[in-house]
């Protein structure tokens, strides 16, 4: 019997959106497009770093990086940045970003702040 999987269709679009979730142990980076359907994910886990050196400033570089040309691959060439969380990682994957080629519009901290917290 042949395969009757779906193809990975590649997608063409110029603009996209980066999410950054850089948390104490992790950076996770997701490439979607305006429409927040995901074009590319990575994270410093899946460049091959584990445990502790997960976190560092240099995992969340090699995964940015990995992102990046994956999405230019699929046509991006304009970003704009969304930082999410407090991690080491944060500043490393956008200057990892703009080194790969993309143009970057904006960069946008989303950290969800309490606005007086639970009891």
């Amino acid at each position: 019997m042949a395969k009757s999987g779906k193809r990975k269709v590649r997608k063409n679009v110029v603009r996209a959106i980066i999410h950054i979730k850089a948390t104490f142990n992790n950076t996770l980076i997701t490439v979607t497009d305006m429409d927040g359907d995901t074009i590319c994910t990575g994270s410093a886990g899946c460049v091959g770093f584990k445990g502790s050196r997960k976190s560092t400033p240099f995992a969340a570089q090699q995964a940015a990086q990995r992102c990046a040309s994956t999405a230019m691959r699929n046509g991006v060439r304009e970003v704009e940045i969304k930082v999410k969380g407090p991690g080491s990682g944060r500043e490393s994957a956008i200057s990892a970003l703009q080194g790969a080629g993309l143009r970057i519009a904006s960069i946008e901290d989303v950290t969800p702040l309490p606005h007086n917290g639970c009891r």
